[in-house]
C-alpha cells in the first residue's frame, strides 16, 4: 500500500484534532479565566529513497497534535460581585478541593462565600490564603482555607487619645472661655461627652484649659464633674504658634464610670505626628475645624468585601473597615506544563516548577484587581480565521487519499 495513503490519513487526524481544539476554545469563549490552546503540528521522521547524491527524502505525514495553552493576559473586566478578584500579571489562585484534598492553580476570581463562611470557588473548592485570628492577620504562615466572620461583632475600643484642630481668638479678653464637646467610648462601647473647656488667662497669649464629663456618667449628684485641670496653659508665640505645652497632655482620667467600665486613660493630642501643632491663637473667632478620637462602640459586620492586592476586607456598622483575610497568589515559572483538570483549575505537572507561593504584587506575582474578573483570551476572529485554514488542510488531505486510491486502481487494472 502506497505510503501516502497513511501520511494522508495522519495528517486527516492532526486536522480534525486541531479542529477540536479550535471547537473547545469557542465554547469557552465566555468562560472566566480560560486560556486557549493552540495545536502545533510536527513532521515524523523521514524516509530516504534511494542511495547517494541521487537519494530523496519522503516524509511520513504529520504527528499527533500537540495542544499548547497560550497564558496570555486576558481583558480585566469590573463586575458586580462584592468577592470577586482578577489577577493581572504572573500568578494563580490556589484552591483547595475538599473532597479530593488535592491543591489546585486557577486564574478564574469568581469567589463567593458558603453557609459557613468558607471562600470558595464557582465550583465550590476552597480558596486558600490567611485569616485572621484572634484579632491578628498573619501572611508569614502556612496558608489554609479562607474562612470569613460572617455575622461576627467587633468588639468595643475604648478611646485612649483624642486630637482636636482649632483656633482660639487671639482678640479674646481675659476670662473670656471655649468649648469643644469630644465624644469617647469606654471599654464596653458606652459613649461618654467629655468637655474641653479653654480659658484666656489674665496673662498674654495663655490659655487654661480643663476637661468635664457629666456628673451622672461618674455616679456623681453634680451636673459636671472636672476630671483634668491644666498645670502648664497652653502658650502661644507672638506669630500665634503653639509653644506649651512642649509635648502632648497625658493623664487625663475618668474613673468610677456608671456603666461598669474600666477607668479611662486618655491623652489630649496637641501635636501631629510630623509635630505641627494642631492648636493656633489669631484674631479669629474660635472655632474647631476637625476633631477625632481612637475609640469604637461594639458593631456589627455589615458587609465583605475584595479589595485590591487580595485583601479581604470586612465592614462594621459603626463604619470601621478591618483587613480579615488575604488571599495568597502562587507564581510558577512554566505554567504551560500545568494539567488542565476542567472547572478552570489546574494541577501541577511532572514538569511544573515549584510554586512560589506569597502575597499580590511582590516576588514577581502580579496584582489582584478586587470587584473585577479577567476574560477568556479566546480570540473569536482567530478561531474563525483558525477553523478556515484547518479545514481547508482536512479537505487536501482527504484529496490525497482520494488520488492515491484512484492510482493504485489504475494500477490493479493494468494486468487488464
Amino acid at each position: 500500500m502506497p505510503t501516502s495513503f497513511s501520511t494522508a490519513l495522519s495528517g486527516l487526524n492532526a486536522h480534525a484534532a486541531a479542529i477540536d481544539v479550535i471547537g473547545n476554545n469557542l465554547a469557552n469563549l465566555n468562560t472566566t479565566g480560560y486560556k486557549a490552546n493552540v495545536a502545533s503540528f510536527r513532521d515524523l521522521v523521514a524516509q530516504s529513497l534511494g542511495a547517494g547524491a541521487g537519494s530523496t527524502e519522503v516524509g511520513l505525514g504529520t504527528a499527533p497534535t500537540r495542544v499548547t495553552r497560550q497564558f496570555r493576559q486576558g481583558a480585566i473586566q469590573t463586575s458586580g460581585g462584592s468577592m470577586d478578584a482578577a489577577m493581572q500579571g504572573d500568578g494563580f489562585f490556589i484552591v483547595r478541593d475538599a473532597g479530593q484534598n488535592s491543591r489546585l492553580y486557577t486564574r478564574a476570581g469568581n469567589f463567593n462565600v458558603d453557609a459557613t463562611g468558607n471562600l470558595v470557588s464557582g465550583t465550590g473548592e476552597r480558596v486558600q490564603g490567611w485569616s485572621e485570628r484572634n484579632g491578628t492577620l498573619d501572611t508569614t504562615g502556612l496558608i489554609s482555607d479562607i474562612v470569613l466572620p460572617i455575622g461576627a461583632l467587633q468588639a468595643a475600643a475604648a478611646t485612649t487619645s483624642f486630637t482636636v484642630d482649632a483656633n482660639l481668638n487671639a482678640a479674646a479678653q481675659a476670662g473670656d472661655s471655649f468649648s469643644a464637646p469630644i465624644e469617647t467610648f469606654d471599654s464596653l462601647g458606652v459613649g461618654h461627652i467629655l468637655t474641653l473647656t479653654m480659658t484666656r488667662a489674665a496673662t498674654p497669649n495663655e490659655w487654661d484649659y480643663e476637661v468635664t464629663i457629666p456628673g451622672a456618667e461618674v455616679g456623681s449628684p453634680n451636673p459636671t464633674v472636672t476630671v483634668f485641670t491644666s498645670t502648664t496653659p497652653l502658650t502661644f508665640s507672638t506669630q500665634g504658634r503653639l509653644t506649651a505645652p512642649a509635648a502632648n497632655v497625658a493623664g487625663i482620667s475618668v474613673t468610677g464610670l456608671a456603666s461598669g467600665a474600666a477607668d479611662l486613660g486618655i491623652t489630649w493630642e496637641l501635636y501631629a505626628p510630623d509635630g505641627t501643632p494642631r492648636v493656633t491663637q489669631f484674631a479669629r473667632p474660635s472655632a474647631v475645624s476637625a476633631n477625632s478620637q481612637n475609640g469604637t462602640a461594639a458593631a456589627q459586620l455589615v458587609k465583605v468585601a475584595m479589595a485590591n492586592d487580595g485583601k479581604i476586607v470586612a465592614q462594621f456598622s459603626s463604619g470601621a473597615q478591618r483587613t480579615v483575610a488575604q488571599l495568597a497568589v502562587a507564581a510558577i515559572r512554566n505554567p504551560h506544563s500545568l494539567a488542565a483538570v476542567g472547572n478552570n483549575n489546574f494541577l501541577l505537572g511532572p514538569e511544573t516548577a515549584l510554586p512560589a507561593i506569597g502575597l499580590a504584587d511582590t516576588g514577581g506575582r502580579g496584582k489582584v484587581q478586587g470587584g473585577a474578573l479577567e476574560s477568556s483570551t479566546v480570540d473569536i476572529a482567530q478561531e474563525f480565521t483558525n477553523l478556515i485554514i484547518m479545514q481547508r488542510g482536512y479537505q487536501a488531505n482527504s484529496r490525497v487519499i482520494t488520488t492515491t486510491d484512484e492510482l493504485s486502481q489504475e494500477t490493479i487494472n493494468l494486468k487488464r
